[in-house]
């Protein structure tokens, strides 16, 4: 008979992307989270005047709470508690035993006292992820600068612009790189307003046991607040035990990060194809079969990363939407490992992204040539409002056919005799706003001038 599969699953091996950039969504930190979450508690409630000031002293010493580099979880038996996990549905409640069992006896009551398992889990999991999320909105940051500094370092080199994967008229290299830039910075502005509320109602959200605990609705209205200060998160406006906003909210910036990077990667992985050329990575992309070749190997992890995302933030809110009674009945469990898998994408993929950017090495020459295969096509938008009035529709038609220069075909017109042909090929004089779209220049005085036509 086979052997039993291992408890654990590393998919190192397998995901390739976040290799390296998970360690702040390992089991270790968030175990490591759980108990500061149960420490926190203490710590409200003596802030309260509600605990004993000794309770928090002694409690805080066993876990090493104010050890600028200790492990609070140092010391509990992880497999034991992971172990015994299943037989209430989630690590809390065996861990409460485990915690109290290192405290003095007369503290042991202020362990978990009047929270639920929820309350615990769902603060240490907003822990994780803000710290995680910390470091997502420090490596897209770096993308997009370095996607703004190509933008500008390239916003007059002419490029083709591609629409449903053909040439369609001239763009530059910078522009399309301000195009990344764009997107990475939206998705970082949708990072930095993102919330991470604490959660603490007790057993159904109504917080009756700290009612009860504190001996006024005052104190225990206050408690939340308080606890969140202790656990450095935002206070929450009311128990969210079945409104999962902070977690599908998360997950939609996440998802809106991936897509960011992952529009990027696209393009690299397209322009760097050995008949395009316009790109190539500067690391990595080594073959096991073909030494010719340099595979734009951060593009592909990243990608890999931004397929798999949509499907985990849906996986969210199906079960923030399922999120039944006062308390989820498996939804909520749902939502642990998809979470932390799309944070541990996003870590990936973000650094990844960072460093394929910095690293990005642009062929202007290739770009240039890239431009002129269409013998002149490129700009076909804009002979057509030049010659069809000349020529008639179609004759212009027919002078586009086939794939010849067009140079030779124009000057071969006796209606054409007063054009420049070169000025009207040129992809440089055809690509309208692009290189100012690249600087990040706006459109200052456009609504002045409107107005002023108007009133003309």
């Amino acid at each position: 008979m086979p052997s039993d599969p291992p408890a654990v699953i590393d998919s190192g091996l397998l995901s390739p992307v976040t290799v390296g950039h998970d360690a702040l969504v390992s089991d270790a930190l968030l175990l490591d989270d759980l108990v500061r979450a149960e420490c926190a508690l203490v710590t409200a409630w003596v802030e309260l005047g509600v605990a004993p000031r000794e309770a928090r002293t002694q409690i805080d010493r066993v876990f090493g709470i104010q050890e600028k580099y200790g492990s609070p979880a140092r010391g509990l038996d992880r497999d034991r508690l992971i172990a015994e996990s299943v037989a209430g549905g989630n690590p809390v409640i065996p861990l409460v035993g485990m915690l109290r069992d290192k405290v003095r006896a007369e503290h042991r009551s202020w362990i978990h006292r009047g929270a639920t398992s929820q309350d615990i889990l769902d603060t240490a999991l907003m822990m994780l992820a803000r710290r995680a999320m910390d470091q997502v909105a420090s490596s897209l940051r770096i993308a997009g600068q370095r996607a703004r500094e190509l933008a500008v370092a390239h916003a007059d080199e002419v490029a083709a612009a591609r629409t449903l994967t053909q040439h369609a008229v001239p763009t530059t290299i910078g522009a399309r790189a301000a195009t990344w830039a764009r997107g990475i910075e939206r998705a970082s502005k949708r990072l930095d307003d993102l919330s991470y509320p604490a959660q603490l109602g007790g057993a159904a959200g109504t917080l009756a046991s700290f009612v009860q605990i504190a001996g006024s609705e005052e104190a225990a209205a206050a408690l939340p607040a308080v606890y969140a200060r202790a656990v450095g998160l935002d206070a929450p406006e009311a128990p969210w035990h079945v409104t999962r906003w902070p977690v599908t909210e998360l997950g939609d910036a996440l998802a809106q990060a991936i897509d960011a990077v992952g529009k990027m990667a696209a393009d690299v992985s397209t322009l760097s194809r050995t008949e395009i050329g316009e790109v190539s990575e500067g690391v990595g992309g080594g073959s096991s079969a073909m030494p010719q070749k340099q595979n734009p190997a951060e593009a592909v992890l990243i990608r890999s990363a931004a397929l798999r995302a949509p499907g985990l933030v849906a996986t969210l809110h199906l079960a923030a939407s399922l999120a039944v009674d006062e308390r989820p009945d498996g939804a909520w469990h749902a939502e642990w490992p998809t979470l932390r898998e799309l944070l541990r994408l996003a870590l990936g993929a973000t650094r990844h992204a960072a460093s394929m950017v910095s690293h990005l090495r642009i062929d202007v020459d290739a770009a240039r040539r890239n431009a002129g295969v269409t013998g002149g096509r490129l700009v076909s938008e804009r002979l057509r409002g030049v010659l069809v009035p000349l020529i008639g529709a179609a004759r212009f038609s027919e002078l586009l056919a086939g794939d010849g220069d067009l140079s030779e075909r124009l000057r071969g017109l006796p209606e054409a005799a007063g054009l420049d042909v070169d000025a009207l090929l040129d992809p440089n004089g055809y690509a309208g706003l692009a290189p100012r779209l690249a600087r990040g220049e706006t459109h200052t005085g456009v609504g002045d001038a409107a107005q002023g036509g108007a009133g003309a």
